[in-house]
């Protein structure tokens, strides 16, 4: 049987008192707040050390009971330790285990979503990748003032050409020069 009152499979066990209404408000509030610690957990571990984690920790101990907020502000690995509270916040939900299941499903989904995201974030950007990234973007910059011909014809001897295209050169590198930074 179920907290909702409905029969798993005919089965004859007694059916369990209903659970008090602020009692499960609090405990699905807590499964709302476990969530946002891990999204903003993950998000302060994938990011630089500088970034934010003044911030992060203020956001924590602000939102989370002090146990919580020390226990996940000391963690070797946040987002796991945010993904455990998570599971201990499911498990105290007063639901069928076959609903348990399914929410933790997606616990585990979060955790392959992590995963991902930190194999992302490790994995350098091939050599290749970049050289053949300058490359094109040189060739494509040599190619523009061809292609800004027509469109200067009414400036005197196409010269107002040359600081669109040094313009345009400047931005495209820089951005260039930013993405092999990262």
């Amino acid at each position: 049987s179920d907290f909702d009152n409905t029969d798993f499979m005919g089965a004859l066990a007694p059916k369990k008192e209903p659970i008090d209404p602020v009692e499960r408000q609090y405990l699905l509030g807590q499964v709302s707040l476990m969530t946002w610690a891990f999204v903003r957990s993950m998000k302060r571990h994938l990011s630089p050390p500088e970034d934010d984690e003044d911030e992060y920790i203020i956001e924590i101990k602000s939102r989370l009971t002090p146990t919580q907020a020390g226990a996940l502000i000391s963690a070797n690995h946040r987002p796991n330790r945010a993904l455990y509270d998570l599971s201990v916040a499911i498990e105290k939900l007063p639901m069928h285990f076959v609903r348990k299941n399914s929410i933790n499903n997606n616990v585990s989904i979060f955790e392959d979503t992590l995963g991902g995201c930190e194999r992302l974030l490790s994995s350098p950007v091939p050599l290749f990748y970049s050289r053949h990234t300058a490359r094109f973007l040189s060739t494509w910059l040599l190619a523009l003032p061809f292609g800004l011909y027509a469109p200067f014809a009414n400036s005197w001897n196409h010269c107002m050409m040359i600081p669109a295209t040094a313009f345009v050169s400047v931005c495209l590198f820089g951005i260039e020069e930013l993405a092999t930074q990262l």
